[in-house]
């Protein structure tokens, strides 16, 4: 919607239309051609529709490569018996700003899920391109008693307020303290074989390098996200920032 005071012409707008009413106002919905023709453009596409119940008919399953990319849940936890996992997860993110909530989703009740739930404690590592092959290491199914730190040839470090250690030289570790522990259901209210585990972010480290003039630079991270197929991940660069101050509404 465009909003001309009286006395100017809309003819800059495409609209031929110029008001001479003293302290008179027209309200016009106009649409930039441009932006008419990229809508039009689109809806006149042909679309591939699904119900997920009946398959998606396509040769891979589409829902993790349109949700993405997502920041990856590398989760470290202590077992009850003093067992450490460190674990990738793709489904994961914030879901509250204060008091800071994180949370990843487990397909199965999973080591993470079981030591977050005994523990009342887990680590999230932020994922740095340096770190990538290692964390992608840590995701193999291996038994209990494997030490995934070990496996992939990351060195510990003790963790300030939780027991559970977290990756020695990550850019980013947040100490969580498990609040809650919720298996997911269909519409129908059938019980899915996940588990969505979330904690309260109770200490953060972050590597001085990374915080200019008190703000924390998201890019010089090197976050790694992941994608969808079966081996897609992306990474972001200062490149490909931009900025969308939210509007003020008088």
């Amino acid at each position: 919607m465009t909003i001309l005071p009286a006395g100017e012409s809309a003819s800059a707008c495409g609209v031929r239309f110029t008001s001479n009413v003293p302290f008179a106002f027209m309200v016009l919905d106009y649409t930039p051609p441009s932006t008419r023709q990229h809508r039009n453009k689109v809806l006149s596409r042909e679309r591939h529709f699904y119900q997920p119940k009946d398959g998606h008919r396509l040769a891979h399953n589409p829902f993790n490569a349109i949700v993405a990319p997502r920041p990856i849940g590398w989760v470290s936890t202590k077992s009850s018996k003093g067992q450490v996992n460190l674990a990738p997860y793709s489904f994961f993110n914030a879901f509250n700003y204060q008091p800071p909530i994180i949370g990843f989703s487990s397909i199965g009740f999973k080591d993470s899920v079981k030591n977050a739930q005994e523990s009342g404690e887990f680590c999230w590592n932020l994922v740095s391109r340096s770190h990538a092959e290692a964390m992608n290491q840590t995701s193999a199914t291996v038994p209990s008693d494997i030490d995934e730190f070990e496996l992939a040839g990351l060195s510990k470090r003790e963790s300030t307020i939780v027991g559970a250690p977290h990756v020695a030289d990550c850019p980013v570790v947040m100490e969580c303290k498990t609040t809650q522990i919720v298996q997911l259901q269909s519409a129908q209210g059938e019980k899915c074989e996940t588990w969505l585990v979330l904690g309260e972010v109770v200490g953060v480290h972050i590597l001085d390098s990374f915080i200019i003039d008190g703000v924390y630079q998201t890019a010089k991270a090197e976050p790694v996200m992941r994608g969808g197929g079966q081996a897609d991940y992306f990474g972001i660069s200062e490149a490909n920032r931009f900025q969308l101050f939210r509007p003020k509404v008088d």
